[in-house]
């Protein structure tokens, strides 16, 4: 069994196996991560042999701390880590390197219909019909995209939304409300097979899912840092947060939204960001949690979202495509019969 796993803001750790008995065996760890003394990667294969096959990452990964010597240093590589390399191994997950992606820019679009997207191309990558991919949004209209659980009541000044002309839509994915003004955010969304984040938790796989655009924001002279569970940070703020739904089907969707000239008056005016925004001070708190890109680049939208994109591409290939007609087909029919009814959007009032 052979297992592979790039640490975020890590090393590739690597870990080869077999199993007897219903148990590890053979276990010969490596990787470009560095290790003091050089003998504590002697210390970690003897600790995970003999472990039962089904041990869990957190398992694991208790088994690798007590085992090293005090004093020992690790760079670049976890316990953690560990435990997720050998749980990837076991269940044979895949690599990026498998996978051939779709790159999609289908143009503006209602947000309703990219909302929409996401659930059809899920589905479409889960049944095989289509190859993983990474897409991005463009539209032309205002919106607060919601969260699958969030209360509409808690987290959307209705009144406010109404006034200027700012749409609600609930999404199939969990998380925090998206405040989404045409032009003034960099949104994204990745399908991939269930395969690619197997022997994970979830809080694991956003991190992992989402290295390459810190590895992107870097090229672009931003200390991007990830903070569990979902969220994109910088020294100066908050950059964005990541959702994710894993399907039945055996597909992932996970997208992300990144703020670029974000209206900070008009996000506070229309979320409810807490009981912060019954007090001026609340208000400015709010706004200065969040640093968008224009301010750290000085760069245009689209000339980020070129060089997010390539920063994917020359990591994990991918070849530019069109939406099919039968997907925009699907989508815009479920934009209007599912994501425009109130009993989807108000499913939580």
């Amino acid at each position: 069994m052979h297992g592979e796993y790039k640490v975020p803001g890590g090393k590739l750790v690597v870990v080869d196996l077999d199993e007897q008995d219903g148990r590890i065996a053979n276990p010969r760890l490596a990787g470009d991560f560095f290790l003091d003394p050089d003998d504590a990667l002697e210390v970690m294969n003897d600790a995970l042999k003999g472990l039962p096959i089904d041990s869990s990452a957190e398992d694991i990964a208790r088994v690798i701390l007590n085992a090293i010597p005090e004093g020992t240093t690790l760079l670049g590589v976890t316990p953690e880590a560990i435990g997720i390399v050998v749980r990837r191994a076991i269940t044979r997950a895949i690599d990026w390197r498998e996978l051939d992606f779709r790159i999609l820019r289908p143009g503006v679009l209602a947000p309703r219909v990219h909302v929409a997207l996401d659930q059809v191309l899920a589905e479409q990558v889960g049944a095989g019909r289509s190859k993983p991919l990474l897409r991005f949004w463009d539209w032309d209209s205002s919106a607060v995209v919601l969260g699958s659980f969030q209360s509409v009541k808690n987290e959307v000044d209705l009144e406010a939304a109404k006034r200027r002309n700012v749409d609600v839509v609930r999404r199939i994915t969990g998380g925090g409300a998206m405040f989404m003004e045409a032009g003034n955010v960099v949104t994204y969304s990745l399908v991939v097979p269930l395969d690619l984040v197997q022997g994970m938790s979830f809080q694991e796989s956003y991190a992992f899912l989402d290295a390459w655009v810190l590895d992107g924001l870097h090229e672009l002279g931003i200390e991007a840092v990830y903070q569990p569970l979902n969220d994109i940070a910088s020294p100066n703020g908050k950059i964005g947060g990541a959702a994710q739904k894993r399907l039945g089907s055996g597909a992932v969707l996970h997208h992300a939204t990144l703020s670029y000239d974000i209206d900070a008056d008009a996000m506070v005016d229309v979320l409810r960001i807490g009981r912060e925004k019954l007090s001026d001070k609340g208000t400015m708190s709010a706004k200065k949690r969040v640093s968008p890109l224009r301010t750290q680049t000085g760069m245009a939208r689209q000339d980020i979202i070129d060089s997010l994109t390539k920063t994917f591409m020359s990591q994990h290939g991918g070849t530019f495509d069109e939406l099919r007609p039968e997907e925009l087909a699907r989508a815009e029919e479920l934009a209007e019969s599912k994501f425009n009814s109130k009993e989807w959007t108000y499913r939580v009032p």
